[in-house]
């Protein structure tokens, strides 16, 4: 790519707000990209497990008509990025325009909102953009006003140039354990790091504290849409509310870099070293040559528990749930061997997966959800295999143990395969897809009573290519147990169609979206 100057990170501005390729940080010069960006979603939907990239029309430049279709506003609406670019991007490309008070990055969308100081900036952008090619990281963007007037701050911020030394990070597609150690080694070569602390409430975010706010600025704006890892665990950054973290013991979540002496929980594993020939060449700030480091150690092992690929469940419907259905849920965070209920512990199963990492996710996602009115209990086993002993008869009539190794559901079985799937947590809004054109909401209600799941009460259809043979959309439920209920029941439901040769696989997964 032709060489383009560094951001100024001195301009003060406000900073907002999770398989693909790794995205690297804020650089001097780009290497040429020999292939477009891939086509955007009409509807700007983000990309869902399992949904192509290319299931929409091309973006194309916005005409005078489209202009003014919007009434203008200081919040410009930007489309086609590519999948490498980062918030110091826009600002390079975008600041000639006017001063930028504040970026919001929307990653999976490639996609991002970009708030002026004033109005004509702003029209600039737009009315620039309309004429003639405007690139962003060495790809041509697109721009329209944005309905909004001004960008919600996180912080309810409403001075422009206010932040925060306190850093919020959102680990989108967070396929890899995210450690203490992992963030600092991913944040402190850019600013100084004092204190991480790392929270799972709604999927994995973290705190991140450092030396200053303009450190805090520099991260944010090298790091804000960027890969820890190739193709996955996507930060989303944006300024914490909290001016000042409090860390009372240094382990794999939680450490104060200014007090070396707290008490540690178990051993704390590291990354390993860091190769001399990084893919992506970052700015001379005293960053490694590396934004993709390499595969981290598996989090059992900051817990002091040994690594391994079987997880145990406990807590399990005794009627309701069966190695089918453990199948379905398991299978949204790694591919899953075997299944196997034990017949010595009633409600209890053993879930041989891909790795132990697939473990980990499982563990972060799904410990502690309601399945039919029981709680489940999701851990590392001491097993580091299912065996298939004691074979029994569940309640329901089928086997205690099943082998799903050659199954096509399973989602990770390729690295373009598993490139498709967004970790998330589970939420009351599902995604489906591999659906056929002609299956309506009435069907998909009727199969949820067929079934006794609850039923959805909003229901969404992405626009599709007129040849595309299949549709996907969006389901939502009253509830996050609603939705996590009818996922295990229905994922893979087998969709015959008349005069069709063979069944379409129903494929569902939790959304990106937390409401229609």
């Amino acid at each position: 790519r032709s060489s383009m100057s560094k951001v100024d990170l001195s301009v003060k501005y406000e900073l907002a707000e999770y398989a693909r390729p790794s995205k690297r940080l804020k650089t001097e010069r780009y290497e040429k990209r020999d292939r477009a960006s891939r086509e955007e979603d009409k509807d700007g939907e983000e990309l869902e497990e399992g949904e192509d990239s290319d299931s929409g029309s091309a973006l194309a430049p916005d005409n005078g008509e489209d202009l003014h279709r919007l009434s203008p506003s200081p919040v410009v609406h930007v489309r086609g990025l590519c999948e490498a670019v980062v918030e110091a991007d826009l600002i390079d490309a975008l600041q000639k325009f006017g001063s930028i008070c504040y970026v919001m990055m929307m990653p999976f969308k490639r996609q991002a909102l970009v708030e002026f100081s004033d109005v004509e900036s702003a029209n600039q952008c737009v009315s620039c953009g309309a004429k003639k090619t405007v690139y962003i990281a060495g790809q041509q963007a697109y721009f329209n006003y944005s309905t909004s007037k001004r960008i919600t701050r996180p912080t309810n911020a409403d001075d422009p140039s206010s932040g925060n030394k306190v850093l919020l990070l959102s680990i989108q597609n967070p396929l890899y354990p995210i450690t203490t150690d992992v963030l600092y080694k991913v944040c402190n070569p850019i600013g100084n790091v004092l204190r991480i602390v790392i929270f799972k409430r709604n999927g994995i975010q973290a705190m991140v504290e450092f030396e200053s706010v303009q450190c805090a600025q520099k991260v944010k704006a090298a790091l804000n849409g960027a890969d820890i890892y190739a193709g996955c665990c996507t930060l989303k950054i944006e300024y914490a509310r909290p001016t000042r973290l409090n860390v009372i013991k240094n382990d794999s979540e939680s450490w104060d870099y200014t007090k070396p002496y707290l008490v540690r929980r178990g051993p704390l594993g590291s990354l390993l070293p860091l190769p001399g020939n990084g893919r992506y060449k970052l700015t001379p700030v005293d960053v490694p040559d590396m934004v993709s480091y390499p595969l981290p150690q598996s989090s059992s092992l900051f817990s002091g528990q040994p690594p391994s690929s079987v997880a145990m469940v406990s807590g399990l419907h005794p009627t309701k749930m069966n190695c089918t259905r453990i199948f379905n849920l398991f299978c949204l965070y790694g591919n899953i061997e075997k299944v196997k209920f034990m017949k010595s512990v009633p409600g209890t199963a053993l879930v041989e997966m891909g790795d132990e990492y697939a473990v980990d996710r499982a563990i972060t996602h799904l410990n502690s959800i309601k399945v039919f009115g029981k709680r489940l209990n999701v851990c590392v086993s001491k097993q580091h295999a299912v065996i298939p002993s004691q074979v029994f008869e569940l309640e329901d009539s089928s086997s205690s143990y099943k082998d799903f190794a050659m199954t096509r559901n399973n989602r990770f079985s390729s690295v373009g395969q598993a490139s498709k799937n967004i970790i998330q947590p589970p939420s009351a809004v599902l995604h489906y897809y591999n659906v056929p054109p002609c299956i309506s909401q009435d069907y998909l209600l009727k199969l949820c009573t067929e079934y006794s799941v609850p039923g959805f009460f909003k229901f969404k259809v992405f626009d599709a290519k007129p040849s595309s043979k299949t549709i996907s959309g969006l389901l939502e439920f009253e509830s996050k147990t609603d939705a996590v209920e009818a996922l295990t029941v229905l994922n893979h439901y087998q969709i015959r169609i008349p005069n069709g040769s063979n069944p379409y696989t129903l494929k569902l997964c939790f959304s990106t979206s937390s409401h229609l």
